[in-house]
């Protein structure tokens, strides 16, 4: 028998033990220190929110102090890369969208992480986002819309490159013969603004940003792109209802860690979050949000997005999408 590799194997063994007992204890009282949230988008939308409405969940149950960070960036490519390139021990996590994973893999020619650095640790909610347009365009439902938009150069802003606005301005193109120019603006916020100022036409952008403005009288909703009316304006038709079914999209808010992450940790961190998200008060926010509740971990938030990677792979070779 060689000794060498005995040997070694030996003085391993100590080692990877030492490392779980260390993953078991971290995972044991998790969070035990301050942790990060780093999200991947601007602050003030959607996944900004979530994770500071879950952070401080946390932070008031575990007495750890919770900090969100937003770096956002390349369509949440700067956020992701951060996180994937810290530490796997659960003191830093991403909160974003699920175009970082399914989206911008097949959108940029290079990404400055993989998507397998990163592992999903829950796919938190889900929500739609609807077609408003601005007054000046006279549109004020489906039919009218896609006659203006089959004749007229219309504009329609979204949050930045490779966003669900950006992918929806190419889906109409390609499935309605539609002639819109996507203009991005950095977040869904100023994309939002862009419109009511006239700066451009339209958008397709997250719902609970467009709604003050429409129920303001500053924009007109056409239809939200969910597979069901909007709670919070449900006098506002699906675009199946339209007749523009191949809109129907929702967006994924998501949770990832390193993919070295321990397993003990990544349990603890999965029961911690699922119990706060389990909370009447907090459900009640994510209604306000018009979030549907998912709480997907494992193999269904993995199945999830794959679905989702694999259509919008799709819809951008067909259209020719890229971002250098």
């Amino acid at each position: 028998m060689n000794r060498r590799p005995l040997l070694g194997a030996l003085c391993a063994a100590p080692f990877a033990l030492g490392l779980g007992s260390v993953a078991q204890a971290q995972a044991a009282s998790w969070p035990s220190k301050a942790i990060r949230f780093v999200n991947g988008f601007p602050p003030g939308g959607p996944s900004d929110t979530l994770a500071r409405l879950v952070g401080e969940a946390i932070q008031r149950q575990s007495g750890h102090a919770v900090v969100v960070e937003s770096r956002p960036g390349a369509a949440g490519n700067l956020g992701a890369d951060l996180v994937a390139k810290s530490a796997p021990d659960g003191s830093t996590l991403l909160w974003g969208i699920d175009t970082t994973v399914t989206v911008n893999p097949h959108l940029y020619r290079s990404m400055p992480f993989r998507p397998t650095d990163l592992r999903t640790l829950m796919v938190v909610s889900s929500s739609g986002l609807l077609l408003g347009v601005h007054p000046k365009t006279g549109v004020q439902n489906g039919r009218e819309f896609l006659a203006l938009a089959r004749n007229k150069d219309l504009n329609f802003s979204s949050g930045g490159s490779g966003s669900p606005g950006h992918l929806a301005v190419n889906t109409m193109n390609e499935a309605f013969a539609t002639r819109i120019t996507h203009v991005p603006y950095r977040g869904n916020t100023p994309a939002v603004m862009a419109i009511v100022a006239g700066e451009v036409d339209g958008g397709v952008l997250a719902t609970p940003g467009m709604l003050p403005q429409v129920k303001a009288g500053k924009l007109n909703a056409v239809a939200v792109t969910s597979r069901t009316r909007s709670r919070l304006a449900p006098e506002v038709p699906t675009v199946a209802e339209v007749g523009m079914r191949e809109l129907e999209a929702e967006v994924l808010y998501v949770v990832q860690v390193p993919a070295t992450t321990p397993e003990p940790i990544v349990d603890a961190m999965q029961k911690m979050i699922a119990s706060v998200l389990a909370r009447p008060e907090v459900q009640a926010r994510l209604n306000g949000l018009d979030m549907q509740f998912e709480g997907l971990t494992g193999q269904a938030a993995q199945a999830r997005l794959t679905q989702l990677s694999d259509r919008y792979g799709r819809i951008i070779r067909a259209t020719g999408m890229k971002v250098d």
